[in-house]
């Protein structure tokens, strides 16, 4: 007769590296999550900022190099995402990277009127960004392309 010895991982080790597995299991499934959500930026007391966004009231145009944009709403406006379209393609930049935008933004009834260099743009959609506050502190929120506006140049 041929005996074997065989030798297994003790109970305390096997019992060890499960609960180790399960831990880091589930701390990859709560970071996992936890992507899924994002912080809340309020504005005006406690209103989301998404529903500020359709409050957002502002005319602009360009002409001639230069850029004009007027805040005509009740919201200030912090900045602009200025999506560039032309030759098949578009870029995105924030107003900041392509103008000398003030630091406060727009309040209300502000105005900016700067050259703007778009380079061989044949459209601008300007959309509005807006500054609240999160649990974090200050945040800027770039309100969804429906709420900008298009110019042909």
């Amino acid at each position: 007769m041929n005996t074997k010895k065989r030798r297994g991982v003790s109970p305390v080790i096997a019992t060890s590296l499960l609960i180790a597995m399960t831990v880091v299991i589930g701390l990859i499934i709560f970071l996992w999550f936890r992507g899924f959500t994002q912080e809340a930026i309020t504005k005006f007391g406690g209103t989301n900022i998404n529903l500020v966004c359709q409050d957002v009231s502002f005319d602009s145009d360009y002409s001639g190099g230069q850029l004009f944009i007027e805040n005509t709403g009740n919201v200030p406006i912090y900045s602009f995402e200025l999506k560039i379209t032309g030759s098949g393609s578009h870029t995105t930049s924030d107003i900041k990277d392509v103008a000398d935008w003030p630091s406060a933004g727009l309040n209300l009834g502000g105005t900016f009127y700067g050259p703007v260099n778009l380079g061989n743009a044949n459209e601008i959609t300007v959309i509005p960004v807006l500054r609240g506050t999160s649990k974090s502190g200050a945040k800027t929120h770039t309100c969804d392309e429906q709420y900008g506006q298009q110019i042909l140049v």
